[in-house]
């Protein structure tokens, strides 16, 4: 039997507060979500639900905001803050007025990178595969790499990036 070897740093607690840079490849790179056109990207219908997924995010999780994301052609690079107490999210969402938050019935209890990219690549999966018609096709790609923000110069790097 083959194991896979985990790409994840042994040590680290990825429900820890902080920021998180990913990158979310679509299966075999294919160019859904969007094209290039005139210097930018132009998001497809399939853009469209992998974008409204991914800002409701924080709506599934109080303990998670999101930071600078770009949806590509056949990838999306995003930061996703943790906080580590209501307090923290009280004072981003302050100071990210943009941030949306909408009431939702379903509040998932874990707080991991893993458990968050789960959820967005299972939801926006669900609704592309309801629009196509295509129900179990998969659209992302397995796993997906993470970047650990490591202060403040990192955080900007990454955001003009």
């Amino acid at each position: 039997m083959h194991h896979r070897r985990s790409i994840r740093l042994r040590n680290l607690d990825y429900a820890q507060a902080g920021e998180y840079f990913v990158t979310i490849d679509t299966r075999r790179h294919e160019s859904i979500p969007g094209v290039i056109r005139n210097g930018g990207v132009q998001l497809s219908p399939i853009g469209e639900i992998v974008k409204d997924e991914w800002l409701r995010t924080p709506s599934m999780r109080l303990n998670v905001q999101l930071d600078e994301y770009v949806i590509m052609p056949n990838h999306l690079h995003g930061i996703i803050v943790i906080h580590d107490d209501r307090k923290g999210v009280d004072a981003f969402v302050r100071a990210n007025s943009s941030s949306p938050r909408r009431a939702t019935p379903f509040r998932s209890p874990s707080g991991t990178v893993g458990a968050i990219i789960r959820g967005f690549k299972a939801a926006s999966t669900k609704r592309v595969n309801e629009m196509r018609n295509t129900p179990g096709k998969p659209v992302w790609q397995r796993n997906y790499y993470e970047h650990v923000v490591r202060g403040e110069k990192d955080l900007e790097r990454i955001r003009t990036y």
